[in-house]
């Protein structure tokens, strides 16, 4: 990973440092931003791998400088993982919905957020398992060759790991997956995450799906399952 970049958008100059000291020691190349506009000014002349974002920035907040992101053809792959204070559930599933890759609260622990930088890019530079199928359940469908999913014919837009959570579910749809299966299919295996991590991402797909949330089924005790039509 020695030849990554990461991008540390926080305008906290102290925690930017700390930051941007365990990423050099990780051996990725960082560059920073204090501010939203001052990310876009560092997009313009390069593409990081890899995007940390404080969601309370002066000027343009997280939120809307992710949507930006997402909607731009040019940077809406970048894997963004947000780091902020901002710990209730209704922040973490809207950061979720608006693009997000992985969500992190402060304060952090550094060999945390390490982990989680190396787990974020080894699934972005994976070559998914039978990539070129297209995989169709009732009103969902799935392309992993083209990572798009359409609910009733129309295309939704879903984070990397909402892609691989609902892909998990399609393939074995009736079968109950509890909360460390789940994590570890998405995110390899000793990914450190809660109980409630799991929850904040099944309700961001769940919202997602609309009309068709019902076809992730909760199993009290143990975990989810995709519902057979």
């Amino acid at each position: 990973m020695a030849n990554e970049t990461i991008l540390i958008v926080e305008d906290e100059a102290d925690i930017r440092e700390l930051i941007r000291y365990n990423m050099e020691r990780e051996g990725f190349k960082v560059f920073e931003a204090s501010s939203a506009e001052e990310a876009q000014a560092v997009l313009k002349r390069t593409l990081p791998d890899l995007i940390l974002l404080d969601l309370m920035l002066p000027g343009t907040d997280g939120f809307a400088f992710c949507r930006s992101l997402r909607a731009a053809e040019r940077t809406a792959k970048i894997p963004v993982i947000m780091v902020t204070a901002r710990d209730e559930d209704a922040d973490i599933v809207a950061g979720l919905e608006v693009g997000a890759d992985d969500y992190m609260t402060k304060p952090f622990s550094a060999r945390i957020l390490s982990a989680r930088v190396r787990a974020v890019l080894r699934r972005r530079t994976a070559e998914p398992e039978d990539g070129s199928d297209v995989l169709t359940r009732g009103p969902l469908e799935i392309d992993r060759t083209h990572h798009a999913v359409k609910v009733d014919g129309k295309p939704v837009v879903l984070t990397l790991s909402e892609f691989k959570t609902l892909d998990l579910f399609m393939r074995r749809p009736g079968v109950v997956f509890s909360r460390y299966q789940i994590v570890d299919a998405v995110h390899g295996e000793d990914y450190p995450v809660t109980d409630r991590s799991v929850d904040v991402q099944i309700v961001g797909l769940r919202r997602k799906l609309g009309a068709y949330s019902d076809l992730i089924e909760t199993v009290r005790g143990v975990g989810y399952r995709m519902r057979v039509e």
